[in-house]
């Protein structure tokens, strides 16, 4: 590593860090938990800004939410939920917040996290409005983004036509992201709303687009009623169980919360986000009598797929997989535009009483052309053909303190199992234990799942989970987990069977709300091939890396707030030198109440051998944009985000990011390359809301 950046540790602690427990907050810890797990630029997790953005602008009342509402939060445990439900029970309507600190399981740091989303009303929400009464109860939202890197790409050189016509080099539209959003909503009950995105390099209003954005999506959705939970028209999401048959979107996974290994599904949902493949279109209605409900859905849309002509009989095949990136900027991207028509239906029937609840599910998902994929050793159990069936059970009981939850799955094809089970266990209010056990055969198909996993597939994966949740005093909390995996078949770009195993220990001290500070250790053991190649079968090596972490926040004042952070990162293997990684960051954030304006800056150094030891920091940005990016080599990288707010309906959000990197030449390679040092971002945003 190279030696300049040493005198930045200084940086680090020159300036303390917090972010008093507000609503924006909130919001990024849960998307900061799921990125440390699923670090990826690409993933769209702006369905789960949304939700959370939507409970805190119509808080829950605790007289009226039930279980669902509380669990969609992502910030109470079942234990938590489960004691509130009995307290208001045994007790009755709350008359004051202040109850809540007598609820069993609920410490003041929990209930500084919910408060934000919650209100105490002692009037039931009315729910059986005319249209009159909800079209002027209701609010309505219209939201244009912009989004756009100054530097230009290889792939925006203008050529000849007849030369992008017939390369793939090269984008068909320009740099810019477009983005628009039209919305009308009754607190979490009706919603209505269509939206549109453009993507950078995709044309606009001609081309292959000639409709203007190149993807459209639009619901009319409506929840609430004794009978009726729920309806959606359009475009939605659905998700059972556990999330290994059947889960549009994406999930949580393992996170330094040892407690938060179980998944919430929500049954039914609109779908609010730009995510272009996991999702449906159709219809879906969810149906309540007393403790059972049925949920019935359809869905037929398009996807993106490469279909290739079979010479032996002139028929079509589908090759390659389904294209998820949703990405139609060059010749091969746009050939493979809705090409593919896919047809999901399926049913869901659970009951629910109190501490138990029981499901069962069945869902058929087809395909007009078969799918045929090139067969190779890694990849001959994956699905081939052009309908799948899955059949599950799920189930969730709460005995005393101990809470026991799993999904159990067959592909009625191939006669393939998944099956997951997990327990977890309250020892005392200030200790927990969790356990999940997850076995996926190698030829268990299912195309939208969302398992707890630790190769992102609900597919040829064993593995034991164990975690602890400690928490001695009311300023420290300590959380660890280990997670013991193996691969019976092989993975891509592994020529054999593999295992592995992750450790995570995790010390959080809070004396007051103005200060917390937490230190992190986690270990991560793979299995790949060897680099060391003889043109044999490459060998099997460990590959291990270590992440090292110190988070401290400090508010300095009911306006301004302070955030600093250490990582680093440590790789070793035998076919390669050892490598390291460091990145230390800064944040203010400025929130004066008498000014219509708030700020947000970073500024970030960091420190790296190579890709392979890249680090990934959450990065703040306008309202429900997902920003995670990948911190490789050396360089050093800020941002400012500044919200303005007028005429008490208007926002207006900016944001400027810049990297800099030191000893390059160019950034990126193929179309994205970008010649120089420097990559810089701009987001703009204009939200009116009434």
């Amino acid at each position: 590593m190279k030696r300049g950046l040493h005198p930045a540790l200084l940086f680090l602690f020159s300036s303390f860090f917090s972010f008093g427990q507000d609503k924006s907050e909130l919001i990024q810890q849960r998307i900061e938990f799921i990125s440390e797990h699923l670090p990826s630029e690409t993933l769209d997790f702006s369905y789960l800004t949304e939700l959370l953005n939507d409970y805190a602008e119509h808080p829950m009342n605790l007289n009226a939410v039930e279980e669902g509402e509380l669990q969609a939060i992502f910030l109470l445990s079942d234990f938590q939920i489960n004691a509130f439900l009995l307290h208001r029970r045994l007790y009755g309507k709350f008359i004051t917040i202040y109850e809540l600190q007598s609820i069993d399981f609920w410490d003041q740091e929990t209930i500084d996290r919910v408060l934000p989303f919650v209100r105490i009303d002692d009037k039931l929400d009315q729910l059986h409005l005319s249209v009159k009464e909800a079209i002027r109860q209701g609010s309505y939202e219209a939201t244009f983004r912009y989004q756009t890197i100054p530097q230009k790409k290889q792939g925006y050189t203008e050529v000849s036509d007849s030369l992008l016509s017939t390369s793939n080099a090269y984008y068909h539209g320009n740099k810019d992201h477009y983005y628009t959003r039209l919305n009308y909503a009754y607190r979490t009950n009706l919603s209505v709303g269509i939206t549109a995105e453009k993507d950078p390099g995709e044309a606009f209003f001609h081309g292959a687009q000639k409709n203007g954005f190149d993807f459209y999506s639009a619901h009319a959705f409506y929840q609430g009623g004794k009978y009726l939970k729920s309806f959606a028209l359009g475009d939605y999401q659905v998700q059972f169980g556990q999330g290994i048959n059947f889960w549009t979107g994406y999930a949580f996974n393992k996170s330094a919360e040892a407690m938060s290994i179980k998944k919430t599904a929500q049954s039914l949902r609109p779908l609010k986000s730009t995510d272009e493949s996991r999702f449906l279109r159709g219809a879906a209605v969810h149906l309540g009598f007393g403790a059972w409900s049925i949920l019935t859905f359809a869905s037929m849309k398009k996807v993106d797929a490469k279909l290739e002509m079979d010479s032996t009989n002139g028929a079509f095949f589908f090759a390659s997989g389904t294209d998820l990136t949703g990405l139609h900027r060059t010749n091969a991207e746009i050939s493979h535009r809705n090409s593919l028509k896919e047809t999901i239906a399926g049913t869901s029937v659970r009951f629910q009483l109190r501490r138990i609840q029981l499901g069962v599910q069945a869902v058929y998902q087809g395909y007009d052309q078969p799918i045929l994929k090139e067969t190779l050793p890694y990849n001959q159990f994956d699905f081939r053909g052009d309908r799948v069936f899955t059949g599950s059970m799920d189930y969730s009981i709460l005995y005393k303190n101990t809470h026991f939850f799993g999904e159990f799955s067959v592909n009625a094809s191939t006669k393939a199992k998944a099956q997951l089970h997990g327990v977890l266990l309250a020892l005392h209010p200030r200790c927990s234990f969790s356990a999940l056990f997850r076995s996926y055969d190698r030829n268990y198909a299912s195309f939208y799942t969302a398992g707890f996993s630790e190769n992102g597939s609900t597919q040829n994966e064993r593995g034991l989970y164990m975690g602890l949740k400690f928490q001695p005093n009311r300023s420290f909390t300590m959380n660890a987990f280990v997670d013991v995996f193996t691969f019976p078949w092989l993975n891509y770009q592994v020529s054999a069977p593999t295992k592995g195993n992750e450790v995570l220990f995790q010390l959080n001290y809070r004396p007051n709300k103005s200060l917390e500070i937490y230190a992190r250790y986690r270990q991560q053991i793979h299995q790949q091939n060897s680099r060391d190649l003889d043109g044999t079968v490459p060998f099997i090596e460990d590959v291990q890396k270590m992440n090292y972490r110190i988070h401290i926040s400090y508010t300095a004042n009911e306006y301004i707030t302070f955030r600093s952070r250490m990582e680093c990162v440590s790789l070793k293997r035998l076919s390669n030198s050892n490598e390291k990684g460091v990145v230390l960051f800064s944040d203010v954030l400025i929130k004066p109440k008498s000014w219509p304006l708030d700020f947000t800056f970073r500024y970030t150094l960091f420190d790296t051998d190579s890709y392979d030891s890249r680090l990934y920091a959450y990065e703040n940005n306008v309202l429900n944009v997902f920003s995670i990016p990948a911190l490789f080599n050396q360089g050093s990288r800020g941002y400012v985000v500044v919200r303005w707010t007028f005429l008490s309906h208007c926002d207006v959000w900016f944001r400027y990011g810049v990297s800099i990197y030191a000893h390059k030449k160019t950034i990126g390679t193929g179309a994205e390359e970008i010649l120089g040092a420097k990559k810089s971002d701009i987001s703009l945003q204009f939200r009116v809301k009434f």
